[in-house]
């Protein structure tokens, strides 16, 4: 948990975690996305537990790909959602790209991307900008995921397609997972990414059904989520589909286990689960640390059920070691614990 996390604006000025900050591009935005509010619950000062700790973000891939994002104006979702992982994955090599800016529509209570309405706009430059940045970085597999867009008539599906395309023009060696918002439940902006040179389609439920409606932002829904899914499959189903569990936010197993059947009965192939952290204290409070066991457990419980992967651990995140889903082993991790 990060209780204190700030940054600048563009008078340099200090912006706080729940802050409302006018963005470079004019509009207006609040800072790691929720108010501040005494509304999730006070801090509880607990430690976390070893097992959750995860390496300082150091090293000369980390600096590389750092230096490159910042060279073609990109957000990530390692930076913005404040991953645990970002000095393991970006060492790796493997990185993932957010697209169409680092504002987002909506306010989820366990997302720390700053949320407000960017009035449609989008950058036309960011196709040729990513596909130039995945070249740079030399990815052999990259993932793309992106913000909500409830700005734009169509979630911005057609711009996320446009950087796919412009992704694989230039990288034709490069793998390519596309982890999408819901865009509203539209199918024919699902089929518009879905009908790009892909490998993997990926879109989170995030929590269980019972925990949505205090999870996610009022416009996301739990049904909607597993349709984008289906539809994915139907239209591609020579591309895989992936979908991301949060544990901790108050769930029990029966859930858990429902929503595997859920998930695949939308026809998902790969799914990750990892704890979940709060990350300020205007987010939703953590209810439980689960331990490495009962990660371990869930792997084994998910793989009886047909998928083909289940990367499960404490501090696995959607996009963990995501080029290496298909090896059958936990992505190389020894045990559950991440």
């Amino acid at each position: 948990m990060v209780s204190g996390y700030v940054s600048h604006s563009r008078d340099n000025s200090i912006i706080r975690s729940g802050q409302k900050y006018r963005t470079p591009g004019g509009f207006a935005a609040i800072k790691n996305g929720m108010k501040q509010n005494g509304e999730c619950g006070a801090v509880t000062g607990a430690r976390k537990p070893d097992w959750l700790k995860a390496r300082l973000p150091t090293g000369p891939g980390y600096a590389r790909i750092s230096r490159n994002v910042r060279t073609h104006r990109l957000a990530t979702v390692c930076q913005e959602s404040m991953c645990p992982n970002i000095g393991e994955c970006w060492n790796s090599g493997t990185a993932t790209i957010m697209l169409m800016g680092s504002v987002c529509t909506r306010a989820c209570r366990f997302c720390a991307v700053d949320t407000g309405n960017p009035g449609g706009r989008l950058d036309p430059s960011e196709p040729a900008n990513a596909a130039e940045s995945v070249r740079l970085m030399d990815l052999h597999y990259v993932v793309l995921t992106s913000v909500d867009r409830d700005d734009i008539p169509d979630g911005g599906a057609a711009h996320y397609a446009a950087c796919i395309r412009k992704i694989r023009e230039i990288n034709p060696e490069t793998a390519i997972e596309a982890l999408t918002p819901d865009f509203r439940g539209l199918i024919d902006a699902v089929h518009v990414v879905a009908d790009a040179p892909l490998e993997v389609f990926a879109h989170n439920i995030e929590t269980v059904e019972h925990l949505t409606a205090r999870v996610r932002d009022p416009r996301a829904d739990y049904r909607q989520s597993l349709r984008v899914l289906e539809a994915a499959r139907t239209r591609r189903p020579d591309v895989l589909t992936k979908s991301s569990l949060m544990l901790g936010l108050g769930e029990v197993e029966a859930e858990v286990l429902r929503a595997m059947d859920d998930l695949r009965s939308a026809g998902v192939d790969i799914l990750t689960i990892g704890q979940y952290l709060r990350p300020t204290v205007n987010h939703l409070p953590v209810e439980r640390y689960v331990p490495p066991d009962e990660f371990l457990h869930y792997r084994e419980r998910g793989l009886a059920r047909g998928f083909t992967e289940v990367v499960s651990g404490p501090l696995v995140r959607s996009s963990y070691r995501a080029e290496h889903a298909l090896q059958g082993n936990n992505v190389g991790l020894e045990t559950a614990a991440g």
